[in-house]
């Protein structure tokens, strides 16, 4: 059985009610593939999840932007998984390069989170991806495979990850990787897979692309072989994003 078209949109810092729910509404009409065809999951701000996830329609899912690495306590503005799950939110996204850069999160420390977030009964979007300087001294696979490698030695389990690539020089910046650079890289990660993990996790990890994903564009990247779906950022909150979504129909076609 192939692997289901997954479609993610990554809301980041933005948006006030009334523009969410413009939002959801667009997206309640919007004429889109099945479940069977794709998994579409949308992350909006903490402080928006309940609301989302209340009025969404039911075959699109939500997902929380983040969560901390270990069980609550004594650390202010942190969330827990275990409130994510308590509250019924089942997806979170984890290493997301912002976060990487900005607030220096470690590989190590984004593995320790997919770790927990997955023991919690969370399902992950786990993001990697390198830097232009690191992309133009030929190291791209180099970092990623690291950033792999982190998340490896600490999952036995990969049926709840899903592998977001996303080169950090194409967010949003309007650059947007080849599909050839796009497949070239997610490639060598499920064959990075193969080899340090199993042929069956390799063969099942969903594997998909992030980085000024557009409705111009998503069709030719999502027809790559081994591009697996998008996590969009801008283009999430823009009606074009129903064109994203009906993309996955390349895969089915």
């Amino acid at each position: 059985m192939g692997r289901k078209f997954f479609v993610g949109g990554n809301w980041k810092c933005n948006g006030t009610t009334d523009q969410l729910k413009k939002i959801i509404t667009t997206l309640n009409e919007g004429d889109v593939p099945s479940q069977d065809i794709v998994e579409v999951v949308l992350s909006p701000p903490y402080v928006f999840l309940g609301m989302v996830k209340d009025l969404l329609r039911p075959d699109f899912h939500v997902a929380a932007q983040n969560c901390w690495v270990k069980k609550g306590g004594a650390f202010t503005g942190e969330i827990s998984a275990e409130m994510l799950a308590n509250v019924d939110i089942p997806w979170v996204i984890l290493g997301h390069s912002e976060r990487r850069a900005i607030l220096k999160e470690s590989n190590e420390f984004v593995g320790d989170k997919v770790a927990y977030a997955l023991s919690q009964g969370l399902k992950v979007i786990a993001c990697i991806g390198e830097t232009l300087e690191q992309r133009e001294s030929g190291t791209t696979m180099e970092v990623v495979a690291a950033q792999t490698k982190a998340i490896a030695e600490r999952v036995t389990n990969w049926d709840n990850v899903v592998l977001a690539y996303e080169p950090v020089w194409a967010i949003g910046t309007g650059k947007v990787a080849t599909p050839a650079q796009a497949q070239e890289v997610h490639c060598e990660l499920r064959e990075w897979l193969e080899a340090n993990v199993n042929s069956e996790v390799a063969a099942s990890t969903r594997i998909i692309y992030g980085g000024s994903v557009t409705a111009s564009n998503c069709q030719e990247l999502g027809g790559q072989k081994d591009v697996d779906g998008f996590l969009v950022g801008g283009a999430s909150l823009k009606p074009e994003f129903i064109d994203i979504i009906k993309a996955s129909l390349v895969k089915s076609a």
